[in-house]
């Protein structure tokens, strides 16, 4: 009988009951969070799902999928990684080599109607004022101490563009890419809750109820020319943002040469669907409480918070300086989309655009500032890498 009960507490001892810590226990709790969030407020339960589980995974004790100290260094074992890593650590590779958001920006390319920005090219300036969060963040993090190269990395969350900021994060502060990383996926996630009190506040009833008129349907020529264009102007101006720029308007000319549908269908649904799990579960996974419950970490999460809010207001207070120059033609809301998170935040545009007035329909035309904000944020990860890379 002794020995049963011997063998019943060895058992116990050896498992991850036993080795559970206050750090796992409140990492699990957010992961609970972050996953009601997903599944009972649907708040964009295709990243935050994935996302929350992997953190989940990632503090059960003793299940080993992830090993973070195979990565605080500046190279990579791969020895060590392939022989010694779990599921999650080779998973984990196509982050820190960046192959994954590459392979994001190309299906993101291939799903992208570029048309709105085409039909009003000065959607580029609602785009360009978005990014106004990342100079803010920057200047912030260079005031409380932290490095340039770090302070550039965390400045990037305020694009709302997860994989322009795993890529720059990559190069400039890998040490950093956990928090920045799980800090730039919560918030693109977020954006329902985020933005609008932000969007209610810096605007009146009366620019919210504005009605937009249709925008011209562009010719096809000016569809295709325009990712060749854009591709060979930003690479040559910008050579080190080569591989985000030239997946994503390859990704955009499968969809609109109108000769590679398969490749199209791949790029735009199977290919970004498959490495969206990849990428969310891993992300997730590098939310280890001993190593994420830190002062830094959660100033880092903080300073993310704040660049993404001030990047809605950039993109918010163009928008209404465009109602001002335009008479009242363009609804301010739309500026708010500049960020780049593709479609959400010009959903939410559209969804508060229709509760000022249901006669609004902004989604097609906050589609040219949101699809500004990726152009915009991935030339504010080349202008950071030309700086301090």
């Amino acid at each position: 009988m002794n020995s049963f009960w011997d063998a019943v507490n060895e058992l116990l001892a050896s498992s991850g009951y036993a080795n559970l810590t206050w750090t796992s226990l409140v990492m699990v709790g957010v992961a609970g969070i972050l996953i009601y969030l997903a599944i009972v407020k649907e708040f964009e339960p295709l990243l935050l799902l994935p996302i929350s589980f992997g953190m989940l995974l990632a503090n059960l004790p003793l299940g080993g999928l992830i090993h973070p100290e195979f990565y605080n260094t500046g190279t990579i074992d791969f020895d060590t990684v392939f022989h010694d890593g779990g599921l999650l650590d080779i998973l984990y590779l196509g982050v820190k080599l960046g192959v994954y958001p590459c392979l994001i920006f190309l299906g993101i390319g291939a799903m992208t109607d570029f048309g709105p920005l085409l039909s009003r090219p000065s959607s580029l300036l609602m785009g360009a004022g978005a990014q106004f969060g990342i100079a803010t963040a920057f200047i912030i993090a260079i005031a409380i101490g932290f490095d340039p190269n770090v302070a550039g990395s965390i400045a990037i969350i305020g694009g709302a563009d997860g994989p322009t900021a795993i890529f720059l994060t990559s190069k400039l502060a890998p040490a950093y890419l956990a928090p920045i990383a799980i800090a730039a996926y919560s918030y693109m996630a977020l954006i329902p809750l985020i933005q609008p009190p932000i969007m209610r506040l810096l605007t009146t009833r009366k620019e919210r109820e504005v009605v937009m008129t249709q925008l011209r349907e562009p010719s096809r020529t000016e569809r295709v020319c325009f990712p060749i264009l854009v591709a060979v102007l930003v690479i040559l101006l910008l050579p080190s943002v080569a591989p985000l720029i030239g997946m994503l308007m390859l990704g955009n000319l499968f969809r609109e040469a109108g000769v590679v549908e398969r490749l199209s269908d791949t790029a735009q649904n199977a290919l970004i669907n498959i490495v969206t799990i990849f990428l969310s579960l891993t992300v997730g996974a590098t939310a280890v409480g001993d190593q994420f419950l830190r002062p830094q970490t959660l100033g880092i999460i903080a300073l993310g918070l704040i660049a993404f809010a001030f990047s809605t207001v950039g993109g918010l207070l163009i928008g209404k300086l465009m109602c001002l120059v335009t008479r009242g033609k363009i609804n301010p809301l739309i500026g708010s989309a500049g960020v780049s998170a593709v479609p959400m935040a010009a959903r939410v545009s559209q969804v508060e655009g229709q509760k000022a007035n249901p006669a609004n329909f902004l989604l097609m035309h906050a589609m040219g500032p949101n699809v500004a904000g990726v152009i915009g944020s991935a030339v504010a990860a080349g202008v950071l890498l030309s700086l301090f890379g």
